[in-house]
């Protein structure tokens, strides 16, 4: 019973006892021990991207962990303060905690800030686990802080500018929408076609339609295209109506030599005839009689 209980505490470096010695083949196996580090002394990553962790994901790590120890190191940095701080490896840091292991194996790498933020970043995008939020707002972190263009941001990560330029449209869409993405109401494509509309009553509108409705990325892609060519008719209409308004008023003003203003409205309009005095207002009297 107490081996077994030492061997959980302390996770990989148990299953690693007994390296370099023969194997079942009599084959002698070089094995790389990583050190044991104390979970107490390890710090949360600032840099973190990912901002959310379902528990019931956690609790099956954790019972694993219970049962086989941690197979994967975490990876951390070595502060000045003798402790440490993560890189990468929260989940399995914080399953090792929920499984009561003390000490948890480590990859001890040295980074600067930028260095710790990109490798998070990094082996989060390629393990798939971070929503595009999440991806978006690590994005514009790293651009903000360490100032760098999108296409220097493209070769750290790996991606295509056309993609990161993609996630970090995703911010203009408003919160509520952001949040959408995150709990998977929709899609990455519905997102992007949203972002196509200059309105954000509008984006509200349609993420509604989406959520309640079921629609595809094609259908959102139809509305889209609909919804921002509105825009261009009704001013091609309001323009339309204001050249008549004005050929109007200067077919009254020149048969009644006064100044004429006629004003359209959603029902109907004014028409208003000025005077300057008294004079002018006995003519229009005498037109309307």
């Amino acid at each position: 019973m107490n081996t077994k209980k030492n061997a959980l505490g302390r996770g990989l470096g148990a299953l690693l006892e007994g390296a370099n010695e023969e194997s079942s083949h009599g084959v002698s196996t070089p094995v790389i021990a990583f050190p044991l580090i104390d979970i107490d002394e390890i710090e949360a990553n600032p840099y973190q991207p990912r901002d959310r962790f379902e528990q019931e994901a956690l609790k099956g790590l954790s019972e694993s962990i219970k049962h086989q120890g941690l197979i994967q190191p975490i990876t951390v940095r070595k502060l000045k303060n003798g402790k440490y701080q993560l890189i990468s490896g929260e989940r399995r840091l914080r399953a090792s905690k929920m499984a009561g292991l003390n000490q948890i194996p480590a990859f001890i790498r040295e980074a600067d800030d930028e260095a710790v933020l990109q490798m998070a970043l990094v082996e989060n995008i390629q393990r798939e686990n971070l929503n595009a939020i999440e991806i978006a707002l690590t994005f514009d972190k790293l651009m903000e802080e360490y100032k760098m263009t999108q296409e220097m941001l493209s070769e750290k990560v790996g991606k295509k500018r056309t993609t990161v330029a993609n996630y970090l449209r995703l911010l203009k869409l408003p919160i509520e929408i952001q949040a959408g993405i995150r709990d998977n109401k929709i899609t990455m494509g519905h997102a992007r076609s949203l972002v196509g509309l200059d309105d954000q009553d509008k984006m509200r509108t349609v993420f509604e339609r989406i959520v309640s409705e079921d629609l595809s990325v094609r259908q959102v892609e139809d509305i889209v295209r609909g919804m921002a060519s509105m825009p261009e008719k009704k001013t091609a209409r309001k323009k339309e109506k204001e050249n008549a308004h004005e050929a109007l008023q200067k077919t009254i003003a020149e048969k009644i030599g006064l100044k004429v203003l006629v004003k359209g409205g959603a029902k109907g309009g004014t028409l208003t005839i000025h005077f300057k005095n008294e004079d002018e207002l006995k003519k229009i009297e005498t037109i309307f009689h």
